[in-house]
């Protein structure tokens, strides 16, 4: 079997600075392939590719995680919180287009709270490496849901 449109893939992965080389994220995850799941870079260059294929590449930042957006970045009055927020919390909000958005807490500064809806890796060009463990079909139900369930992949 190779990866094609709606093919249910497992990879092992590697995510490091391109800048430094230090490892920023690394794992095994599953995606389905072709529906946006996986950066469209690598989707492309693991198209037609079997188990135990491997990919690196170089991705700049509006290939990987995005540009850095400063109207993602906000403090409000401390106040408007609920009670017990902390720095690393996540809160939801409507981002600055109207579209929803997750916040980072990522200071408390006497009554301000410090936000950031940014991706942590926004504005970083990175170097992506994978090897494919495992392909399958995806079922009508990952199908239907855009992406792949059990293990490595989404729980619902």
């Amino acid at each position: 079997m190779s990866i094609t449109q709606d093919t249910a893939v497992t990879i092992a992965y590697k995510v490091t600075d391109a800048q430094t080389g230090q490892v920023l994220d690394s794992g095994t995850t599953a995606y389905l392939h072709g529906h946006g799941n996986l950066f469209p870079k690598v989707e492309a260059a693991l198209e037609g590719r079997g188990v135990g294929a491997k990919v690196e590449m170089d991705l700049a930042p509006p290939d990987a995680f995005g540009e850095r957006d400063e109207a993602l970045v906000r403090a409000i009055p401390k106040s408007e919180f609920p009670p017990g927020v902390k720095v690393g919390g996540q809160l939801q909000g409507q981002g600055p287009h109207g579209h929803p958005v997750v916040y980072n807490v990522v200071k408390i500064k006497g009554p301000e709270v410090h936000l950031d809806g940014n991706h942590a890796l926004a504005g970083k060009a990175i170097r992506f490496a994978a090897t494919v463990k495992a392909l399958r079909p995806a079922t009508s139900e990952e199908l239907a849901h855009g992406h792949v369930h059990g293990a490595h992949g989404h729980h619902h």
